[in-house]
């Protein structure tokens, strides 16, 4: 993505640093960075009426703008995802691959690969849903595709060309030899899809899994001699929680208690998006089988939840407004959270030295405008 080489200055009405909302501040941005920020705005800035905070930054993604990543594995289905994703404030994303067949996920991982070689704009890896995971906590994913982790998959995995790459894994399908070896390749590994015990998911954080993939759903859950996958994930503070904060996948209360537990540090948004987000979509072929949209709410024929519908701008307005979360901690678990779990140090906060990815939100949450390195990419 080509940046102008010029310099512009805002005039923030209201402007989130990452520690607090702070107003009328002037922000410089030059060559897709900030230069500075100060408190003397200038008549000639160019004013953004609102709260000015950090893109948000969302690592499962598997649809937008009515595409599906598995079902067009390609760079336009990519640029399609973003630019449906920007509408809502994302800036940053993981497009998200669910279980497939080889072929999809070398093809994938091409479209991917190719989008890190032209720096687009918005894609900072991939993650990988599958096809590593427990049959009895499958969801949607194909039971046909659900199969052992083999040196095929691994090779795609460990591909250097990928940006950040996230694998999802259930820790009794895959061996601690296996997390070791994704590890070391650069791989995040999130456990999630899966029925393990506390000892085998503790096994896997020790060899080096660092996420859990939408938390309180498709995990074993916590009971009173079994503390499973929940307990590890609530507990344990070595990992970072994805949580989908539509009020339909997790219970406000249990989405306050995981806040309560994990603090804005460990846990992050995360929409688990469909194609539906940006897109005027009811219903959406899948396997043998239709995804059909009710309200926000997504579902196979038999009711199982199908993914989301949910945006990030959406997801810290539930939580901030309807979980009674903090607004700025809602907003760091979209843009700071995230960006620690990938290791992107030069983004989730606005400050001097950091890529200019912003969005500017009206009082109700609602994206009014979003900028990737310096240049706006939605107007609303």
């Amino acid at each position: 993505m080509a940046h102008k080489l010029t310099k512009t200055h805002y005039h923030a009405s209201r402007f989130f640093d990452g520690q607090s909302i702070q107003e009328n501040l002037r922000l410089t941005i030059e060559n897709g960075l900030i230069t500075s920020i100060d408190k003397h705005p200038q008549p000639t800035d160019f004013p953004l009426e609102g709260l000015v905070t950090a893109g948000f930054i969302d690592t499962q993604v598997n649809g937008g703008g009515g595409v599906m990543f598995n079902q067009r594995p390609s760079l336009e289905t990519l640029r399609t995802m973003r630019k449906a994703h920007s509408l809502f404030g994302t800036t940053a994303m993981l497009p998200t691959l669910i279980t497939d067949n080889l072929d999809c996920m070398q093809s994938a991982a091409n479209a991917i690969a190719q989008a890190i070689k032209g720096q687009e704009a918005g894609i900072l890896g991939v993650h990988f849903e599958g096809p590593h995971l427990s049959m009895p906590k499958r969801g949607i994913h194909s039971s046909e595709q659900i199969r052992p982790l083999s040196e095929d998959e691994m090779a795609i995995f460990c591909r250097q060309d990928l940006g950040q790459v996230v694998v999802t894994v259930a820790p009794e399908n895959v061996s601690q030899s296996q997390i070791i070896e994704l590890v070391n390749c650069g791989v995040i590994v999130s456990l999630g899809h899966s029925n393990a015990d506390i000892d085998t998911v503790l096994k896997a954080i020790d060899a080096g899994a660092t996420g859990f993939t939408h938390l309180f759903n498709a995990m074993s859950g916590l009971t009173a001699r079994n503390p499973g996958m929940v307990a590890a994930a609530l507990q344990d503070e070595r990992v970072t929680c994805g949580l989908i904060a539509d009020g339909l996948h997790v219970h406000p209360y249990n989405c306050r208690l995981a806040f309560q537990c994990k603090g804005w540090q460990k846990l992050m948004l995360v929409t688990d998006a469909m194609a539906h987000v940006g897109a005027e979509v009811e219903t959406l072929p899948w396997l043998d089988t239709q995804i059909i949209r009710n309200g926000n709410k997504l579902t196979l024929a038999d009711g199982t939840l199908a993914g989301s519908a949910l945006d990030m701008s959406s997801a810290v307005r539930n939580l901030h407004q309807n979980m009674g979360v903090p607004l700025e901690s809602a907003l760091k678990m979209a843009s700071l959270t995230p960006a620690k779990f990938l290791a992107c140090s030069n983004r989730g906060k606005l400050a001097v030295g950091m890529q200019a990815d912003f969005v500017l939100l009206d009082e109700q949450l609602c994206t009014l405008g979003c900028w990737i390195a310096g240049i706006q990419v939605t107007h609303h």
